[in-house]
C-alpha cells in the first residue's frame, strides 16, 4: 500500500522550531508559532487516528508538538520575566539599558 505523508506535518515541524527560537523577541512571536502549530497538529493527529496505515511521517508530528510545546513554555517564561523585571525596575528600565544597569547597581549595593 503506497503511504502518503500527512498534510501539516512538516509545517508543525517548522512552526515548533521557529516558536524554539521566536522566544528571544520578546516571546510574542514563539507563542503565536507555538499554538498555530499545536491547531495543525490537532488536525493532523485527528486525521492519523483515522486510518494510521494510510500516513507515513507521524514522528515529524510528534516532534513538532514537542517542539511547540517547549517554544510555548519559553515564550511564557521570557514574557513573566519582562513582566517581573518590569514591576521590579521599573517599566522606563525595560527599555533604557544604561538606566537597567544603574537600578541593578542600586539593588546589589543595597
Amino acid at each position: 500500500m503506497n503511504q502518503q505523508k500527512l498534510p501539516n506535518a512538516t509545517a508543525v515541524l517548522v512552526l515548533g522550531i521557529v516558536s524554539i527560537v521566536g522566544c528571544c523577541c520578546y516571546g510574542i512571536l514563539g507563542l503565536i508559532a507555538g499554538i498555530i502549530g499545536l491547531v495543525l497538529y490537532k488536525k493532523d493527529n485527528e486525521l492519523y487516528q483515522a486510518n494510521p496505515t494510510l500516513y507515513s511521517d507521524y514522528n515529524n508530528l510528534k516532534t513538532g508538538r514537542i517542539l511547540s510545546i517547549i517554544g510555548i513554555s519559553l515564550s511564557v517564561l521570557y514574557i513573566v520575566s519582562i513582566i517581573i523585571s518590569g514591576f521590579v525596575l521599573g517599566w522606563d528600565a525595560v527599555t533604557n539599558q544604561e538606566l537597567m544597569q544603574e537600578r541593578l547597581r542600586d539593588l546589589q549595593n543595597q
